[in-house]
């Protein structure tokens, strides 16, 4: 059926359209961009002045099947994408069992392919993302891997990265790296620091991260390999990639609206929910960040989705499982910074369509003629409050928890598919 979306502001950050007008979806692709004369049959579909870019992509997300199903399936993965206005997502390989096998990266793209979003499987850099014996990259790359990582864990043995950079540069991908020094890391629960001390908990230094990103920077440049650095977090670390990229060594890198939008202190009194990895940073770190998305150094925005259940949370802080859920809140969050005016609109949209697309080299994140008819419809201006309890999903363990935002998804199209709204 041809679908036409009138009355839309049309938002593409790649080709830097933002105006109001009209978009013919037809056999699940783009057909045109205001048409002169759309099909008479067409169902028409009236956006009321809302937003219409391409549907988000999502370059960081963990899985929780195999394995953990009882935290999230992949069923409700694509509920809560769709509800987020993503449409592509990548996923993190640290399942149970890992995902180190081609068989296992099969399993998820096909699994996925009937949920209304697009699943892209990460592959295991190492066995069983235990950090010693290089997985079969080349096969994983075959069977659909986009890029290789040990997810929530960094590869910790420079002469294992430097192997994986050179064989991954081969079957031109890359490695994902979780940058944080983890003998520095060992134990500790929050950013080391004046806070840490208040709450009585174990004190993770920022400068784990920066040892990591210097580290593997060297190592990219030796091997000519590219490097990525997932949920970068202080400043030191973006200052280091910033010349590193000056310097024309391969290296990219993505943030996660916590790191951004919240800084260390809502921890409050130890908030299980604000217990992420990396942990929540400085004021100083944070406002880094936002300068870093400004000026092109961080390629992308990422959920780093990672649902816990109740069990994982409800424990003592320094107990408690890492992580939170962000893929329905990720757009709304990104566009608190517009509000704020820390970014433009579509520079902000880029970092959640067209660049990390990009990044992965999938087919996705633009609104034009032959494209995929992946859409998000939102509202810019709309005020809600982010509540765990209204959230979808098994899991709902959101750092953002009763905080206030303007910008609502309000419909998701997944190949000319209505998903959401």
């Amino acid at each position: 059926m041809s679908r036409l979306f009138v009355n839309a502001r049309l938002l593409d950050p790649a080709n830097g359209l933002d105006a109001p007008g009209t978009l013919l979806v037809e056999a699940g692709r783009i057909a045109a961009l205001n048409p002169a004369a759309p099909p008479a049959d067409a169902e028409r579909i009236d956006c009321a002045g809302a937003c219409l870019c391409p549907g988000l992509v999502d370059m960081r997300v963990g899985l929780r099947e195999p394995g953990e199903e009882h935290k999230e399936s992949l069923a409700t993965l694509a509920a809560c994408a769709a509800a987020g206005g993503v449409t592509t997502l990548a996923a993190l390989p640290d399942t149970d069992p890992p995902l180190d096998e081609p068989a296992l990266v099969e399993f998820v793209a096909r699994r996925a392919a009937s949920l209304g979003v697009t699943v892209i499987p990460y592959g295991a850099a190492t066995k069983r993302c235990e950090g010693r014996e290089l997985a079969e990259l080349g096969l994983l790359r075959e069977a659909g891997a986009a890029a290789f990582t040990d997810g929530r864990r960094a590869i910790a043995e420079a002469r294992t990265m430097r192997l994986a950079l050179s064989y991954a540069a081969t079957f031109g991908a890359f490695i994902i790296q979780h940058p944080e020094e983890p003998s520095l890391a060992s134990g500790g629960a929050v950013t080391e620091g004046f806070q840490a001390t208040m709450l009585g908990l174990p004190g993770i230094p920022a400068a784990a991260e920066a040892i990591m990103v210097a580290r593997d920077i060297r190592l990219a440049a030796l091997t000519g390999g590219h490097v990525h650095f997932g949920h970068v977090s202080t400043a030191e670390a973006l200052a280091l990639i910033r010349d590193a990229k000056a310097k024309g060594i391969r290296v990219t890198c993505d943030t996660a609206p916590p790191y951004f939008d919240l800084n260390e202190t809502a921890v409050g009194e130890w908030r299980t929910y604000a217990r992420l990895s990396p942990p929540l940073r400085a004021e100083a770190d944070r406002l880094a960040v936002l300068a870093a998305l400004a000026d092109g150094t961080i390629d992308a925005i990422a959920s780093d989705h990672q649902p816990q259940d109740t069990d994982a949370k409800r424990l003592p802080f320094a107990q408690a499982e890492p992580g939170g859920v962000g893929l329905e809140t990720l757009l709304a969050v990104t566009l608190n910074a517009v509000h704020a005016g820390h970014l433009p609109l579509l520079d902000a949209l880029a970092l959640l369509t067209h660049r990390p697309a990009r990044l992965l080299g999938v087919e996705a994140g633009r609104l034009a003629e032959g494209a995929p008819a992946d859409l998000c419809l939102f509202d810019l201006d709309r005020a809600w409050q982010i509540r765990a309890d209204d959230l979808c999903g098994n899991s709902r363990n959101t750092p953002f928890d009763g905080r206030p935002v303007q910008g609502k998804v309000l419909g998701t199209w997944k190949a000319g598919r209505r998903v959401f709204g």
